[in-house]
């Protein structure tokens, strides 16, 4: 009963996040946040299917760059956009009406820890979902790239 529930769940939370994407790309970037946090729209090239797939995600600013945490709600498994951008870090990224071309890259040693410390603050929820996983949650810089 218990791997039904998550498997329901599972689906309710894509379809969820599918509409939330669609509806930020719709409205051109001005119906977006998620909870009142800062959301932009993550858009990945799928590794195995070519397709491009939209995420929304809470970020918060670095410099001139935007870093986002792959949580998944505390999933065993890194979620599918960071695999995606493994395998190929060019993506485009949308926040609010602004959309531009960016390059991903995993923060890591004494950088990936003070970005996680002051995401820790925008988003109080990657804290518990750090302690609920086995994995290091992912700490994701986009970075924007020129022309």
């Amino acid at each position: 009963m218990a791997s039904r529930y998550r498997r329901v769940r599972a689906r309710a939370l894509k379809a969820m996040f599918k509409a939330h994407a669609e509806i930020y790309e719709r409205s051109g970037g001005r119906i977006g946040a998620w909870l009142g946090l800062p959301t932009l729209l993550l858009s990945v090239t799928g590794r195995k299917s070519g397709k491009t797939y939209r995420t929304p995600l809470v970020y918060f600013e670095e410099s001139d760059s935007y870093v986002v945490v792959g949580s998944d709600g505390a999933a065993k498994r890194d979620p599918q956009w960071w695999k995606n951008l493994q395998v190929d870090p060019n993506c485009e990224v949308r926040v609010g009406r602004k959309k531009l071309a960016a390059k991903a890259s995993l923060a890591s040693g004494p950088n990936r820890e003070r970005l996680w410390e002051i995401g820790k603050t925008v988003n109080p929820m990657w804290s518990k979902y750090q302690t609920r996983t086995d994995r290091e949650l992912p700490v994701v810089v986009l970075t924007p790239r020129d022309g």
